[in-house]
């Protein structure tokens, strides 16, 4: 679940396109939330990645080729309708995206997202939410060039209950799945259903402490063979963790959902690991034009492999946000993760199972009128690999240029 369960994943424009490193949708989103009712949204973007298909460097790339641009069109409708206490946000998008070189990988994409957040007396409140995300699965540890596309459903129901001003009760069930059209990423099709149960205290300053119990359940329905065996990759999570929302004062506040996690994995390693599990989030918010964030996180998460499910992340970044103008807004990003892969091999040196990526990204947003938005950004990434799991060293370089209307 998200850091901040009352702050919806909804945005008003579509998610594939939330950053300028995403892959390889390249139009960005409104970031205020839109005027009430319906509103028709359309988009136009361009971007050239040096590699695309993140192709190793001690490798020949697909017939010679390695970089490639591409074309995006976005056309959609946006609802945001408040009816009492009630409030609906949905998005519709289709996209078609257009390789210049790398023609097979040509897409139409699809963004269905919907969100209720209701209101039952003075006392209870929640959230339902439904979405359906078509989109090319990323290639950074997937070796080819044949298109791969993605498809992501997920269902939730988010309900709690006030049992005094400063005291809370909330639970949620929620279930996502993930199909693969490739034959050999079948092995990743997944269905994970978790749910959560809290007690949040909130006193006058503003601030949240909470107490989170939680239980994920992943499911793979296609073994993977490896080594002459199939091994299964469900697996089963249970984590108690501490939810902060600290106001520590008015410019500063540090986030964070850290404990305890123990999961257990046929696949990984001896079948079950624990330990600290988490993601701390500082937020700095001045009243001058700049403001500045930086996480840390250790956290289980899956991986788009042919070899591998799981991976233990371990990372930090920075963040840094600069509104030059009213209408002029410039985004950096820059992170480092070192990944943990599911081990299944025994390895000279456990250095072999591990790898890291870096990433880096600029983005300068330029608001041409109130609801046009014009977006230019740069992005980079690079893996460190592991020659074990048959992954190398890559680096790439993308830079985007995008415009949006909502209309």
């Amino acid at each position: 679940m998200p850091f901040n369960l009352a702050a919806h994943r909804l945005r008003t424009v579509a998610a594939l396109a939330t950053a300028v490193c995403s892959f390889p949708a390249v139009s960005a989103p409104y970031d205020a939330r839109q005027e009430d009712g319906i509103r028709l949204l359309g988009g136009i973007g361009w971007a050239y990645d040096d590699n695309l298909l993140r192709v190793a460097d001690n490798e020949q790339p697909f017939e010679g080729r390695r970089s490639d641009s591409y074309r995006t069109l976005d056309a959609g409708v946006v609802l945001d309708k408040t009816i009492s206490r009630q409030r609906i946000a949905a998005t519709a998008k289709v996209s078609k995206v257009k390789f210049d070189q790398f023609d097979q990988l040509d897409y139409d994409g699809r963004d269905l997202q919907a969100s209720w957040f209701w209101q039952a007396g003075k006392g209870f409140e929640g959230r339902l939410e439904a979405l359906y995300i078509k989109t090319l699965a990323p290639y950074t540890d997937f070796d080819s060039d044949e298109r791969n596309l993605r498809r992501q459903r997920r269902q939730l129901l988010d309900a709690g209950w006030k049992l005094h001003p400063s005291w809370k009760v909330r639970a949620s069930a929620a279930r996502d799945k993930y199909t693969y059209e490739l034959l050999a990423q079948r092995y990743n099709d997944r269905t994970e259903k978790s749910y959560e149960a809290e007690l949040q205290y909130r006193p006058k300053s503003g601030s949240t402490v909470g107490l989170v119990a939680r239980r994920v359940q992943g499911s793979y329905p296609y073994r993977r063979p490896y080594n002459s065996a199939v091994l299964t990759d469900d697996f089963t999570q249970d984590e108690l963790k501490a939810r902060v929302d600290w106001l520590a004062s008015g410019s500063t506040t540090l986030q964070g959902l850290v404990g305890y996690a123990r999961r257990e994995q046929p696949s990984y390693g001896e079948g079950s690991t624990s330990g600290l599990n988490g993601r701390v989030t500082w937020l700095y918010k001045p009243q001058g034009k700049l403001s500045y964030g930086a996480s840390l996180w250790r956290e289980f998460a899956p991986i788009e492999s042919v070899n591998v499910s799981t991976t233990l992340n371990k990372g930090a970044s920075l963040q840094a946000t600069w509104h030059a103008t009213e209408r002029i807004r410039v985004d950096a990003r820059a992170s480092y993760e070192k990944r943990d892969y599911t081990a299944r091999v025994v390895s000279a040196s456990p250095d072999d199972l591990n790898d890291a990526i870096r990433s880096a990204s600029v983005r300068a947003l330029w608001q041409v009128r109130p609801k046009v938005q014009v977006i230019a950004g740069y992005a980079y990434e690079s893996r460190s690999g592991s020659p074990v799991l048959g992954t190398g060293k890559f680096d790439a370089n993308m830079v985007q240029l995008s415009a949006n209307v909502l209309f």
